[in-house]
């Protein structure tokens, strides 16, 4: 399915050369719809599907991205004068017909099929907004991606934890963060937001995120307690010889220390409140 549009390059593989092609379009049974990309007459203004998919056939390798991306999955509404993809490679935007191209040195694990059009992730699409909208409109997109239930809060929050220092990064998990009132931006990981999230709901204590303790960073604290929860999985729980010094040194300094997978944070929310404060204690001593 390519919504009524072909490359160039396709046609040639089917047989057809230059000057078939153009006798094709002079006698009006193909239009140019883009360069190097025609589509089978009549090619309607309004069809954005096929606007989409045309322009990721311009050249291989394209990713729908951007508004383009966002309009495709539902979560942005604004007038577009142009078509966004992003390519691999180095170099600034630049516009080419009813095409605005954009470079990308970061685009693995970002790469999707939409409808049959390549596309860009969810959380990349965000991440590339973020960089040039509105609060208001950068905002509004994130709240249609999880009401929509193309993301969660801690999908975002995993994805933000591999694009740190990149544009935009900061930006979106500041907006994110406003929208879930959780100290996302401290978060090294999904399963952390996701836990904050659980113990919000069941009214337990807040917990601190990833704040240093006898000089190791800890995942969740309970000052008044002197409780620590670590949620092992993930690139920051890998050395089982490392946490386990950290441990020592928190018990030493006469800390609590339990410890739950990540999966089980996902798949049993009872383990994680199970190990967490259940009464209330002075917000002020967290």
């Amino acid at each position: 399915m390519q919504f009524n549009r072909l490359a160039r390059t396709q046609l040639y593989a089917l047989g057809l050369s230059d000057t078939a092609i153009a006798h094709r379009v002079e006698q009006g049974r193909l239009v140019i719809v883009e360069r190097g990309v025609l589509a089978v007459a009549p090619a309607l203004a309004h069809d954005e599907w096929g606007r989409w998919m045309g322009a990721t056939l311009t050249a291989p390798g394209s990713l729908l991205s951007d508004t383009s991306a966002a309009a495709a999955r539902g979560f942005w509404s604004s007038r577009r004068d142009f078509e966004t993809i992003t390519r691999a490679g180095h170099g600034g935007p630049r516009r080419t017909g009813g095409v605005l191209v954009f470079r990308s040195t970061t685009l693995d694990g970002d790469r999707e099929l939409y409808r049959g059009i390549p596309i860009t992730s969810v959380a990349r699409t965000l991440l590339d907004l973020s960089t040039h909208t509105s609060d208001a409109a950068l905002a509004r997109a994130v709240r249609e991606t999880v009401r929509l239930e193309l993301t969660s809060v801690a999908s975002l929050a995993d994805y933000l934890g591999t694009a740190r220092g990149r544009r935009g990064a900061a930006r979106l998990g500041a907006v994110l963060e406003r929208y879930a009132g959780l100290p996302v931006r401290r978060a090294r990981s999904g399963a952390e937001v996701r836990a904050l999230e659980i113990l919000r709901a069941r009214g337990r204590p807040m917990p601190r995120l990833n704040v240093r303790i006898a000089g190791e960073e800890a995942d969740l604290s309970w000052a008044a307690t002197r409780l620590i929860v670590e949620i092992d999985g993930g690139p920051f729980h890998l050395d089982a010889g490392e946490d386990a010094r950290k441990s020592g040194r928190w018990e030493a300094a006469g800390w609590t220390v339990l410890r739950i997978s990540s999966d089980c944070v996902y798949d049993n929310p009872k383990a994680l409140l199970a190990l967490a404060p259940s009464l209330t204690v002075p917000q002020g001593r967290l």
